[in-house]
């Protein structure tokens, strides 16, 4: 396998046993955790594999490709000496890879002498730089009320049959537009996408391709595309070998990357079988007791280092099962990462798209990279209010929903008013329109005005005299 850097080791004849991707190995001395073998059936077909866990007299090895076709006898194991390690280089981008990091698109592995470890490698945690330089989307419920910055991980929590998929795929496209017009930074920058899916359909894969191409931003992007027929085993290395690259093009290229890593929730369940099949005590929902620290190890391979002018920033994708936002996948990466952007079945329902539900949506560095000198001085009470606002309107649709909504006072008819119009007008947008923040500001503020102003409480009176528009008065 070229993703490989093939050292001399030692071969051992035959295994002990063979259990679905899991092969266990007696004979071999001073193995290595984590080490990449070379796996040989009978007929002399190789297979790589790495080593899950050693002991005194015997080793597990899990098998990227599965165990299909290996029996005991006729099963020859290579030890490498060495973890797995993949090419990294410039010239990687605007190509297509499977989940080792092998080419899919006919092309040549990129000619560089730079290896590097699919595991990455460990960060200063004194060299972090805290994120306060902001990312414009183009989509007013991220770049509005869950402003997504450089070196933040914000994860997009979805369902089965909603629009994760086109959302994702016009933040790139969008993303990548901003940084070729110098709204994300001076254009002497450089902008790359990495792009891993992991256990997706072909149509979905096909998705993707077509509308990075069709936008141009393929030139941009690297994918890295583990699809639903590929060996489950293979999506536990492909975010790896996608974040490898991206640490390399922005630690050593000083390049700003956007990592964007789907589903989460398959590479979830692929963690879930091989611990299954080990025979490990199973936690919640019989995912590994692990499963945190394993997250962990992927979502914090994101920021900005002193060392380096470049920056990675990543938005994972995952479904959650039944819409269920305490499942453990989505409970513990809202854990580790900085918000989420949740995405609504009601809204989906009602045509709205993106279908972001603002009140369960987070960004928590949001208020570090927004205000005067960055987005507009307006933009942090503005974004408070328009919050309270639709969570009262909220409010409103519940007590209307018992007692009718003509029975309500005018100031309640006015928030509902609000709230069909905030949906409507600033959450809904058309898949290919670019909002500047400053056009989402101005779509808040209309809205707000739609409001009395004794009920913007949020935001300063200066503020209220220069962007109020309701029938009461304006300046």
């Amino acid at each position: 396998m070229n993703a490989v850097i093939a050292q001399a080791g030692q071969e051992v004849q035959g295994v002990k046993s063979v259990t679905g991707p899991i092969v266990i190995v007696e004979g071999a001395a001073n193995v290595s955790y984590d080490e990449v073998v070379e796996i040989r059936d009978a007929q002399g077909r190789m297979r790589l594999g790495r080593v899950l866990e050693v002991g005194e007299k015997m080793c597990v090895v899990q098998v990227f490709a599965g165990s299909t076709g290996l029996s005991i006898d006729g099963t020859r194991v290579r030890f490498l000496g060495d973890t797995l390690r993949i090419p990294v280089a410039e010239e990687m981008l605007g190509r297509v890879f499977g989940g080792l990091g092998n080419p899919m698109d006919g092309g040549p592995l990129p000619l560089t002498d730079t290896y590097a470890d699919v595991n990455g490698a460990p960060i200063n945690p004194t060299a972090r730089v805290y994120p306060r330089d902001y990312i414009q989307t183009g989509i007013s419920a991220i770049d509005g009320l869950n402003t997504l910055l450089r070196g933040q991980k914000l994860p997009i929590f979805s369902g089965a049959g909603m629009p994760h998929d086109q959302l994702a795929a016009q933040i790139v496209r969008q993303a990548t537009l901003g940084a070729e017009a110098g709204k994300q930074a001076p254009q002497s920058e450089q902008f790359a996408v990495v792009f891993a899916a992991m256990g997706v359909k072909h149509d979905v894969a096909d998705f993707f391709q077509r509308s990075f191409t069709e936008s141009g931003a393929l030139t941009r992007v690297a994918m890295f595309l583990n699809l639903a027929d590929d060996p489950p085993v293979e999506r536990l290395v492909t975010p790896r070998a996608a974040l490898t690259l991206a640490e390399y093009l922005a630690y050593q290229r000083g390049m700003h990357v956007l990592v964007i890593l789907t589903d989460m929730t398959n590479y979830c369940e692929a963690l879930r079988q091989i611990s299954n099949i080990r025979g490990e005590v199973p936690s919640r929902k019989g995912y590994p007791g692990y499963l945190y620290s394993d997250l962990a190890a992927l979502y914090e391979r994101t920021g900005r280092i002193s060392t380096s002018e470049g920056s990675i920033t990543q938005i994972p994708i995952l479904t959650m099962p039944s819409d269920d936002i305490t499942h453990p996948v989505p409970d513990l990466t809202g854990y580790i990462t900085e918000g989420q952007i949740t995405l609504g079945r009601d809204l989906d329902q009602k045509g709205i798209y993106p279908p972001i539900a603002v009140l369960p949506s987070l960004s928590r560095l949001m208020k570090d990279g927004i205000g005067k000198g960055r987005t507009r001085e307006d933009h942090s009470h503005w974004g408070a209010q328009l919050y309270a606002a639709y969570a009262h309107m909220q409010d409103v649709r519940a007590l209307a929903s018992v007692i009718g909504e003509e029975e309500l006072g005018d100031v309640d008819q006015r928030y509902l008013q609000f709230g069909r119009a905030f949906e409507r007008e600033f959450v809904n947008q058309s898949l290919t329109e670019n909002r500047t923040i400053e056009q989402t500001l101005d779509i808040g503020w209309r809205l707000l005005s739609m409001l009395p102003k004794e009920e913007l409480t949020r935001v300063s009176l200066d503020e209220i005299k220069k962007y109020y528009q309701g029938e009461d008065g304006s300046s």
